[in-house]
């Protein structure tokens, strides 16, 4: 295949068919499309009534509860803002609870069988920005290898589309390009932009408007995805099938996890994930969402319909829509497609952050991104579904600043009517005279018990589940090995979640003022971080665990921050551990009890395809920077 630059577009080689554009017009979000909408299920309200009303109702009773301890001696402004702030953050931990409820009555539904549809012509799009290049270019390998044994008739190509800044690695992933290109048994082509305008939905654009017309549908990977060829083909199987489908999401699974965190995280994915995805199907149905990766949408309604704008800040500045898998999703859903989740099918991974500092890191980005999301609720023409969605992503980073003033209050309050610091300041404050009844330590053991039980219900009811089957449990290494691992990780869980809350609480606090800082590529290597970063990175933690430690010493707070401030004070060795590769905290889940085949491959292409791009005596062709 012959190398193809246009000198008028790009400066850079590639690789690439010929042009098929297609149009991307930016939506108009004050504006409604003229559209039917797809068809609905009879049973999408049932669904959801079974999520929202006992989350609501849940959450009322908490309220009406300590509304009961506030109202003996008058309610003030100050009360009902904590009242408040304790709705707002039950109220999440309840739809948890709620989703896992249906996700379990939704799993004795029978999957539904795809019907046969003419084969689709698919794209697989891999969009990279200085990645190692013979990690992405080896997962495409095992991926095309294990596609070609598939027998749903569909035509398949591959695209690695490179934003990559970084022109050693670029001319490493002409050589990676050039090494798949010769053995793949599908076409492979790449194209590295001469600018990398948008990011991420930039490199789509480009891709979509140049090239987007000759394929009916594409599967958008991120450059850690791996994906078995049967999950592919089961993706374009069911788009294939269902004509008003516009995107179909699969549920990636962690694979990669050499670090505890990551172990952490793979086990909690494994163990309790199902059960989540599987209610969050359920309730959403034909309204679902995007994650931006590991999923397959069609490719004219996705042109046809979303196409982002730059938002307007209040200075007049251009912003790019960050998080713009969720927007997408609405988008789609907005102009009538259907957009689905569909967490049985089996064989969809990607790679996790190796630790906490990593975690934080990648989270930070996802935070700015998700903020956003607030000023999009107004768009017209969305589904309520939608709106949710997005309002959702957006809460879940605002529920941390929420319960960390929840925690001031409550260390303010004290532990009895002597200790309690806002009683002490109002008696001399004439405004606040009655400035609240106090809270005795046994009310507030009562509200974290209630608390933490409702966070680790959606845990424990999937623990429970496998347990109770044996073939289940045989998977995870036995009942002692699973049990072991779930107290392994709810204790992890809890003792790295008042830090997580601190640094959402930071990550919020800088995108509102516009600190922000940017959209940088995911560290993919985990390393351990040495003693003066954890330290830097880890100060404020430390700092308010230090202060707790004083209050509770002095008698001043009450003993159920006990745990929290042993999290907060101990944040640099607990960040420190995350990254421990110790074989002696395993976490075994069936993913690293029986590794998947296709995960075995693709370690074997990704070393193959280092040594051949490193090995001075392998010959590779010149790519010029410019």
């Amino acid at each position: 295949m012959a190398l193809s630059v246009d000198k008028n577009l790009m400066s850079y080689p590639r690789n690439m068919p010929q042009p098929a554009p297609l149009a991307m017009p930016e939506q108009d979000f004050s504006a409604a499309p003229q559209v039917s909408h797809a068809a609905r299920n009879k049973r999408d309200p049932l669904w959801r009534i079974a999520v929202f009303v006992p989350a609501l109702v849940t959450t009322g009773l908490m309220i009406w509860a300590f509304h009961g301890l506030f109202e003996p001696s008058g309610m003030t402004t100050l009360e009902y803002f904590l009242l408040a702030l304790i709705g707002l953050t039950f109220v999440w931990v309840t739809l948890a609870v709620s989703t896992v409820t249906v996700g379990l009555l939704g799993r004795l539904e029978a999957e539904e069988k795809t019907a046969q549809a003419a084969p689709l012509d698919v794209a697989l799009l891999v969009p990279v920005y200085n990645e190692t290049p013979w990690d992405v270019f080896g997962n495409a390998e095992a991926m095309l290898n294990d596609l070609a044994h598939q027998t749903g008739g569909h035509r398949y190509s591959l695209f690695v589309l490179s934003d990559t800044r970084d022109d050693a690695i670029a001319a490493q992933e002409w050589q990676a390009f050039e090494a798949l290109q010769a053995i793949a048994p599908f076409p492979v082509y790449y194209r590295r932009r001469d600018d990398n305008i948008d990011r991420k939905v930039g490199n789509l654009l480009d891709w979509v408007t140049g090239w987007g017309a000759a394929y009916e549908s594409m599967l958008v990977l991120d450059a850690d995805s791996l994906m078995t060829g049967r999950a592919i083909d089961r993706l374009a199987c069911e788009l294939a099938a269902d004509p008003q489908s516009g995107l179909i999401q699969s549920f990636p699974q962690l694979i990669g996890a050499g670090t505890l965190f990551a172990r952490m995280q793979q086990f909690s994915n494994v163990a309790y994930g199902w059960l989540l995805a599987e209610g969050l199907a359920h309730w959403a149905r034909t309204e679902g969402n995007y994650w931006g990766h590991n999923a397959i949408i069609r490719t004219r309604a996705f042109a046809s319909s979303a196409g982002l704008p730059h938002l307007r800040s209040l200075t007049g500045r251009k912003d790019l829509i960050l998080s713009h898998d969720f927007v997408e999703a609405s988008l789609l859903r907005r102009a009538g497609w259907r957009v689905r989740f569909l967490p049985r099918v089996s064989g969809s991974f990607e790679e996790t952050p190796g630790t906490l500092i990593d975690y934080v890191l990648r989270d930070n980005r996802w935070c700015r991104g998700n903020l956003q999301h607030l000023r999009l609720l107004t768009t017209r023409g969305l589904h309520p579904v939608s709106r949710f969605h997005l309002f959702q992503g957006a809460a879940a980073y605002l529920m941390s600043p929420a319960w960390f003033v929840l925690l001031v209050f409550w260390a303010l309050l004290g532990r009895d009517s002597e200790t309690n610091v806002i009683s002490y300041f109002n008696e001399a404050n004439p405004l606040f005279p009655n400035w609240p009844p106090a809270m005795t330590h046994i009310d507030s053991a009562v509200f974290l018990v209630v608390m933490y039980a409702m966070l680790l219900a959606p845990k424990i009811t999937s623990a429970g589940i496998i347990i109770a089957h044996a073939k289940a449990v045989k998977l995870f290494g036995g009942r002692r090995s699973f049990t072991i691992a779930v107290v392994l990780e709810l204790v992890l869980s809890v003792a790295y979640a008042p830090i997580m809350m601190i640094q959402q609480t930071r990550a919020v606090l800088r995108s509102l003022f516009g600190r922000g800082s940017g959209w940088q590529p995911q560290q993919r290597d985990a390393r351990a971080y040495p003693f003066s970063t954890l330290v830097k990175f880890h100060w404020i933690e430390t700092v308010l665990g230090v202060l707790l430690l004083v209050g509770l010493t002095a008698g001043l707070v009450s003993w159920w921050l006990l745990p929290i401030m042993a999290s907060l004070i101990l944040a640099v060795p607990l960040s420190a551990l995350s990254a421990t590769t110790s074989h002696i905290l395993r976490l075994d889940n069936p993913l690293t009890l029986r590794e998947p085949t296709i995960v075995a491959r693709a370690r074997t292409a990704r070393a193959d395809l280092r040594k051949q791009i490193e090995d001075p005596e392998v010959e590779t062709s010149e790519i010029p920077a410019e």
